[in-house]
Parts: structure tokens; C-alpha cells; sequence
């Protein structure tokens, strides 16, 4: 098994590696939970152990293992400890990040590409909570100090709706939603090709791909992660998919319809065909967020918002329609 040097983030961006350890379990950890091995083990507090199971970076015997899994003395543990804090940068306006609806509790934005959530290693780019921050918006203090409010991310690549939370019983409200899978997330994807079905759900696991740890397959073993679709406009080289998120794991989508050969147009990371990509006018995936519906943290009643295609993705459907 290689060694694991650097990890993916929502976000999108290739994050500066953190620390890697691996040791075999200790004989008096036996029957300990996952998060509460790596907090006597690493000195890391609770919610910390429990992010990074959360995030895919604890291997037990090679496999992704979550932080409510119970371990075996002697087996092999690996994880990929946190690097140092990120210093977020002076808060930038982002051109481009609109706010779709704004109250006391969280605060709703339709996010333009080449943006990320949060400040991250290595990522030198706008972020949200930096355009959030410049734009005069006070967000949770909940997380960390680099992420504060962020309840789910976008990759940087991928536009449309995102929900951050401005009070602190927003954030764990929010979070506790996304964790128990009770968001609507809704996604519209121009996928290569014509998925048989046209209907369906893609049930396979996803963990880092085994050779290139900086982008992710379906691998056995894996995160469970289910995925949902619906073809809704078909093309001669293209489908247009809306598709629904029962799981969240870091770039499903983009996996999931790459594992079926039928990749995001333009997303050449994961096997699209460049040459489609370049008559499209498409410099990305073409992936964009168009439906974000939640319980309101406040008082529970369901609120949905819906986000139009930015410029570059309409276009690529109207050379397509016009060739049909």
C-alpha cells in the first residue's frame, strides 16, 4: 500500500499534505471507537477525530473506516493528521458571488467558477467566506477558524447554490441535516454520451483512486455513496442529467458518471474527451448546483432556492440544441 501524502478537499484545490502516521493498534484501544482511539492516540480533540473520519483520511487495514467503527488490537492504523492551521487571508470581494437570500440565520449564494469555499493550503484563489466577509456578512464562528460557517462545499470548479450559516444554531443545525442526509441538493450535469437507463441510481463506493491519490474512484471498500439521475434533454453526443446527492462525498458526480463512461463533459480529470470539450466552448466540468432545499435552522419550514447556468454552461447546451 503507498503512503498517502496529500488529500483532496471539497473545495476542489489539492490541499498541502498533512501529517501521515501509521501504527498498529495498541492492545488496550480493542473495541474503542475510531474517534476516541485517534483522540487518545494523537491528543486531537473529539470533533477534530470525528472531521477527519468524516473526511475519508483514517485507513484501517487499507480500508476507509468511519469514526463510529470499532478497531482490533493489532491492526494497522493510518491517518492523515491535519496540517498546520491555515491563516485566512484579508477578505477580497469575489466578482460574481451573488446572494440569493440573506436573514439572520444563514445566508444563501450562487457561487461563480474558479471560486472556493474556504482558505485552504495551497489554494490562493477567491474563496466564499472571504467574498462574504469583504461584502460586510457576519458568518458562524463555529469550525475552523478558516472555514467558519461553512456547512458544505462546492468544488472551485463547480458553480451554483451554496448555504452558508450566520448564527451558531444555524451551523449545527445545518450540519446535523447534511450529516443525516435530510438536504435536497440538486445538481444538473451535461454527462458524454446517453446513460442506459435514462433513470436510475449508482450505488458504488468511492475512496481515493488507488494510483493517483489526488482525485478519487469507485473502489471496493469505499465510502458508501449513492447517486440518483434522471436524463431530462438528450443530444446527439451529450445528455443533460438532473441528478440528486442521497450521499455527499468529495467529487461524487464527476466519479460516479466517469465510472458509468460517461464522464462531465469538459472534465478532463476524470476522462472527457477534450476535443468535445473544446467545440463546446466548456473549460470545466460541466457541473452546476441548481437546487439547494433545506429545513430552515430557525423554525424548520422547508425553504428551496434554484440557480440559472452561468454563461459558459448555456452556451454549450445552445450549440447543442442548435445542432439538433
Amino acid at each position: 500500500m503507498g503512503r498517502r501524502g496529500s488529500f483532496l478537499c471539497h473545495d476542489g484545490g489539492v490541499s498541502a499534505p498533512g501529517l501521515h502516521r501509521a501504527l498498529p493498534v495498541p492492545d488496550g484501544l480493542e473495541g474503542q471507537r475510531v474517534d476516541q482511539a485517534l483522540t487518545r492516540l494523537f491528543g486531537l480533540s473529539r470533533a477534530v477525530a470525528a472531521e477527519l473520519a468524516d473526511a475519508d483520511k483514517v485507513w484501517v487495514d487499507g480500508r476507509v473506516r468511519g469514526k463510529g467503527d470499532r478497531l482490533s488490537g493489532g491492526s494497522w492504523l493510518e491517518v492523515e493528521l491535519p496540517p498546520p492551521p491555515v491563516e485566512a487571508p484579508p477578505p477580497e470581494p469575489v466578482p460574481g458571488l451573488t446572494v440569493v437570500h440573506d436573514d439572520d440565520d444563514v445566508v444563501v449564494v450562487d457561487k461563480p467558477v474558479g471560486v472556493a469555499a474556504h482558505p485552504s493550503p495551497g489554494w490562493e484563489g477567491p474563496t466564499v467566506v472571504g467574498g462574504l466577509a469583504a461584502a460586510g456578512y457576519r458568518i458562524s464562528t463555529s469550525g475552523a477558524p478558516e472555514r467558519q460557517g461553512v456547512v458544505h462545499r462546492l468544488d472551485a470548479a463547480t458553480t451554483g447554490l451554496m448555504v452558508v450559516a450566520k448564527s451558531e444554531r444555524a451551523y449545527t443545525v445545518l450540519k446535523a441535516a447534511f450529516r443525516e442526509r435530510t438536504v435536497d441538493k440538486g445538481y444538473h450535469a451535461l454527462v458524454q454520451g446517453h446513460p442506459d437507463p435514462s433513470r436510475g441510481t449508482i450505488d458504488a463506493p468511492i475512496d481515493r483512486h488507488p494510483r493517483h491519490d489526488w482525485k478519487f474512484a469507485v473502489v471496493s471498500g469505499g465510502r458508501p455513496s449513492v447517486t440518483h439521475y434522471e436524463v431530462v434533454e438528450a443530444f446527439a453526443a451529450a445528455s443533460l442529467v438532473d441528478v440528486h446527492l442521497e450521499t455527499g462525498r468529495t467529487h461524487q458526480i464527476r466519479v460516479h458518471f466517469s465510472a458509468l463512461r460517461h464522464p462531465c463533459v469538459g472534465d478532463t480529470t476524470y476522462g472527457a474527451d477534450p476535443t468535445l470539450a473544446a467545440r463546446l466552448g466548456v473549460s470545466r466540468q460541466w457541473l452546476h448546483a441548481v437546487r439547494l432545499g433545506f429545513a430552515h435552522p430557525a423554525d424548520g419550514s422547508w425553504v428551496e432556492f434554484t440557480s440559472a447556468y452561468p454563461a459558459d454552461l448555456a452556451g454549450a447546451l445552445a450549440i447543442l440544441r442548435a445542432e439538433s
